[in-house]
């Protein structure tokens, strides 16, 4: 199978699946919590990102993960004129997250038509990632699992709706993340199931009136 790093070939400077395979890995989920492809994404780089990312081929990857492709597409090869051809604009630029953050983060504004999300995350090693923060809410997503994402109104009975509603379709529920704007406010939930969650699951749970977006992460290959 061709992966990133034969992609990418003598445009990387010590080969690093950090700066590579989690950079894709970290569009890709930017753009499915998105709900796809965007118009435009400003993407900040932390630390070691900043530093000698593009060497590594980085800002190929993000754009690559940006465009939807996984790290093994043979298509991260062309993918900034892609981005190109498809009108999707991306701006770099170097930001301070501070010490505590981990040196491979990057933070992404990415807009598709009125849809605005930023996310933060990082690369933390063989190609995995964490994603962090989802417009202000505490997450911790690793994509190692199929993911929903949920932003739903904090009302009693929220979360066990959800994920009975999920567990009713048959599916089995791994874990379950929720943090909230504050009390009886919006809460964003993170739900895990072992199994991809049926388009139509999805649509049944978007139709609910308190639930304001839902999005699914399909489970990133290893």
């Amino acid at each position: 199978m061709t992966t990133l790093f034969d992609i990418l070939g003598p445009r990387m400077v010590g080969p690093s699946s950090s700066h590579t395979a989690g950079a894709c890995r970290l569009g890709y989920v930017a753009q499915a919590i998105l709900g796809g492809m965007p118009d435009r994404a400003v993407v900040g780089l932390h630390g070691s990102f900043a530093m000698t990312g593009e060497g590594h081929g980085t800002r190929i990857a993000i754009t690559g993960g940006l465009l939807g492709h996984t790290p093994d597409d043979e298509r991260l090869r062309g993918a900034e004129r892609e981005a190109t051809e498809k009108g999707l604009e991306i701006e770099f630029s170097t930001v301070d997250l501070g010490d505590d953050a981990h040196p491979n983060s990057a933070v992404f504004e990415v807009v598709r038509g009125a849809e605005r999300i930023a996310i933060t995350g990082c690369s933390i090693g063989g190609g995995q990632i964490r994603v962090l923060e989802i417009d202000g809410f505490a997450v911790d997503l690793s994509g190692s699992l199929p993911t929903i994402v949920v932003v739903a109104d904090d009302v009693p009975g929220t979360v066990a709706r959800i994920t009975g509603l999920i567990a009713d379709r048959g599916l089995n529920v791994a874990t379950v993340r929720v943090d909230r704007t504050g009390r009886g406010e919006r809460a964003l939930m993170t739900i895990e199931t072992d199994e991809d969650v049926p388009v139509t699951v999805l649509e049944e749970l978007a139709a609910q009136s308190w639930v304001h977006w839902i999005r699914n992460v399909h489970r990133l290959n290893a």
